[in-house]
């Protein structure tokens, strides 16, 4: 594949772009944007497939007066965007694959940022993990309750499935066209019969409330999330995110 020479600032529009293609939030963009221009104004706007390790390495080493939360934000952005960079053919090797995080307090946030979300959604390697993924978060099912759920409950006419939760009670819920998209992609790939919607990948059967619990995690170490992530948090997230964007208490609930 020919790589074509592009600066940062030339970049970002396609980035940016493809990102709103993609349903990022305006938060997130405007996070991303701004992690760019620093960037970009600390390498003099160079083309982005002649940076080295070295050079990010001295960029991050120069923000050392932020906190580590700050600083573990501008690796996250840089990682997205190289890799991005690298899967678009922009460049035909990532110089951010070796960065890591620096380590952070034992603080852990009720709920994820929207840029941590989206860090967890770009980890996703698998038509399966991303289902999983969106699901627990823009639904608000309960893993007890998602595990148990069969393929033909699932209503993609209106984005809707009726659970059984707690209290012996039936409630429906409803979930995003992104979270569709990835449902339809994931059991499009399957070539079982099972009637679970979420099965293992090795004879397949239904999975196991652990199991479930066990990708997210794996999502979550690929991304090099610090926050401990897990499918109730996942929940919460989502709520927590509707309410800072306005949306009633009432229909949250």
């Amino acid at each position: 594949m020919e790589v074509i020479s592009i600066k940062f600032t030339e970049a970002w529009s396609i980035y940016e772009m493809d990102k709103k293609l993609l349903n990022y939030s305006k938060h997130t963009m405007k996070g991303y944007g701004l992690q760019l221009k620093l960037i970009s104004r600390y390498l003099n706007d160079m083309d982005i497939g002649s940076v080295t390790y070295e050079q990010l390495k001295f960029y991050l080493a120069a923000q050392s007066h932020l906190k580590p939360s700050s600083v573990a934000h501008r690796i996250r952005f840089i990682q997205s965007f190289f890799r991005w960079a690298v899967d678009e053919g922009h460049i035909s090797k990532n110089p951010a694959v070796r960065l890591r995080e620096p380590k952070l307090g034992q603080r852990i946030p009720k709920f994820l940022t929207e840029e941590d979300v989206e860090t967890l959604r770009e980890a996703c390697s698998t038509p399966r993990e991303h289902a999983i993924i969106e699901f627990l978060y823009t639904s608000g099912c309960r893993i007890g309750e998602t595990v148990a759920l069969d393929k033909l409950a699932i209503n993609f006419q209106n984005n809707s499935v009726i659970v059984h939760g707690k209290g012996d009670k039936d409630r429906e819920v409803y979930f995003t066209t992104k979270c569709r998209i990835w449902l339809k992609k994931y059991l499009e790939s399957r070539r079982d019969n099972d009637p679970a919607l979420f099965v293992t990948e090795r004879a397949p059967r239904r999975i196991s409330i652990s199991q479930m619990r066990g990708i997210v995690k794996k999502v979550a170490d690929r991304a090099g999330i610090d926050a401990n992530v897990y499918p109730h948090r996942l929940r919460h997230s989502f709520a927590t995110h509707l309410l800072n964007n306005g949306a009633p208490m009432e229909a949250i609930q």
